[in-house]
């Protein structure tokens, strides 16, 4: 059996389903996010791809901040609905405890496990989307989603997304530990 085309607009999965939060006017806005990834060490930073017709781009234009907010499986109807209606004609930060951090003009989540407070650092205009790469000035969760010090994905238990299929996942199992499983091989 051969390998065969799976077209051009792929999406490598799963990716975090995310809430993208911005200040539109001085209201807090969330709009649901899965073009979400790291992008650099140090300093922190992360980059996500969003849109130019959705409202929360006024937001992070606007201020230069943002946050990301990583919702939990138990959020997914609310996470969903910040992903159907826009924030020009739905409050949609009433559905959420909405707090801020530092930067005051990044508003973030309570109920979500981890929010990450971010200062707009590169803008990429692309063809529809633009690429808005922030500084992580702080992130924010509970020691009840730690283990040993560190976030524990399966205490976190993040919605995570599929395309083109559009369908949300959980977290499977541990298979292995990075930069370990592979010593074995040593191939020469």
């Amino acid at each position: 059996m051969g390998k065969i085309s799976a077209g051009r607009n792929v999406f490598v999965y799963p990716m975090p389903v995310t809430l993208l939060g911005t200040l539109v006017d001085k209201k807090p806005n969330f709009m649901t996010l899965g073009w979400v990834t790291r992008v650099n060490a140090n300093p922190p930073t992360i980059g996500c791809g969003v849109g130019r017709h959705h409202h929360s781009v006024r937001g992070i234009e606007e201020n230069k901040t943002f946050s990301i907010n990583f919702p939990s499986v138990k959020m997914v109807e609310k996470t969903d609905y910040c992903g159907i209606f826009s924030g020009k004609d739905t409050d949609k930060a009433s559905l959420f405890d909405v707090n801020y951090g530092e930067l005051k003009t990044a508003p973030m989540i309570s109920e979500c496990p981890l929010s990450l407070e971010c200062r707009l650092e590169v803008t990429v205009e692309n063809p529809t989307n633009n690429f808005y790469i922030g500084e992580i000035i702080a992130s924010y969760t509970e020691q009840k989603y730690l283990s040993n010090g560190k976030l524990d994905i399966k205490k976190i238990n993040p919605l995570l997304l599929s395309m083109p299929d559009n369908h949300y996942w959980t977290v499977g199992e541990c298979v292995g530990d990075a930069w370990s499983a592979g010593k074995n091989l040593n191939i020469k």
